[in-house]
């Protein structure tokens, strides 16, 4: 009897155990999430381009295979990567997260420079050149491409994070925060590309004016909800960007920048009064999105100039010898 005794105190030990760190799971990815809201938003607002100009009945596919790949990516490639990498290289995880910072901040201060310098690349063929086959399988790729990018910043972003020595721990967290995310975006963008649909139905269908007035009004307002979006979207790479780098810079043992933003954000918050926290990471938020967009500004010679030309003459080279 004693004995039954003592395994049921160590079957519930190890429940409480299991409680406690599904409890430490779920905080750790709730905090990870809130980390990468950023760049969880800018990947939300760059996707529904991909399906502009192909048939409507192709929009929600196009979500799903590139959705797909979004997952697979994350938890197969980049989950795996991101453990090993803080098990055995943690030193490489700052050097890393600041790399993607400053492509964020590349990516958003190009889209502010593009607002006044309107560019003339174009990086793929009208779609009047291509069938549509093709030109979902063009699109298809390049939203993967960019979605492994912002993937890769998500999840070393909410690497850093959990602040927990398990690697199941880590591991669960990480596969949490994957999964919860890419539901999320791949939601909302299925939700912002067929909108216009429901609209545009609504006002054939509908038996009252107030529902065919309420479809118009979803079918007019659409370009102004993704300018909005693709907006935040922007500001949101320039804050998230912004943010790792100074963060970076303070980890690697030079706190000036930091220090002066936080210093700065604490006096303006505190003439605040009820609203001092909001007005604290507003102002926080604002100075890490101006040093992001500084750095951009920086950056676009050196990549369009130097990064990129170097990138193409390697590619080319690397074709002509397949080639041959």
């Amino acid at each position: 009897m004693s004995g039954l005794l003592a395994l049921l105190d160590d079957v519930a030990a190890i429940a409480k155990l299991a409680a406690t760190q599904l409890d430490d799971i779920a905080a750790y990815a709730g905090k990870a999430g809130t980390k990468a809201a950023g760049v969880v938003i800018d990947d939300a607002a760059v996707t529904p381009k991909y399906v502009t100009g192909l048939p409507a009945a192709r929009e929600l596919p196009i979500v799903w295979k590139i959705a797909r790949a979004s997952i697979f990516n994350k938890l197969v490639i980049l989950l795996p990567a991101a453990l090993l990498l803080n098990a055995f290289f943690p030193w490489m995880l700052t050097p890393l997260l600041m790399l993607g910072g400053c492509y964020l901040c590349f990516e958003g201060a190009e889209k502010v420079w593009h607002l006044f310098v309107p560019h003339k690349e174009h990086h793929e063929k009208p779609a009047e050149t291509l069938d549509a086959a093709h030109l979902e399988e063009t699109r298809v790729a390049g939203a993967i491409k960019t979605d492994f990018i912002l993937s890769a910043e998500i999840m070393t972003i909410s690497l850093s994070t959990i602040d927990n020595d398990s690697v199941w721990i880590q591991g669960a967290a990480l596969a949490i925060v994957a999964i919860g995310i890419t539901a999320l975006v791949y939601g909302a963008v299925a939700l912002l590309v067929k909108a216009d649909d429901a609209g545009l139905k609504l006002t054939q269908i509908g038996r009252w004016a107030g529902t065919r007035a309420l479809g118009r009004g979803i079918v007019r307002s659409m370009p102004a909800v993704m300018a909005i979006i693709a907006t935040v979207g922007t500001a949101a790479m320039l804050w998230v960007g912004g943010s790792i780098i100074v963060h970076g810079i303070k980890d690697l043992g030079w706190p000036f920048l930091y220090d002066e933003i936080h210093h700065f954000a604490e006096i303006v918050a505190h003439s605040a009064g009820s609203a001092e926290g909001f007005v604290k990471w507003l102002v926080t938020a604002t100075g890490d999105g101006i040093i992001g967009l500084a750095l951009g500004f920086v950056l676009i010679p050196i990549v369009t100039k130097i990064l990129k030309p170097i990138f193409v003459m390697f590619t080319k080279s690397d074709a002509k010898a397949g080639g041959h």
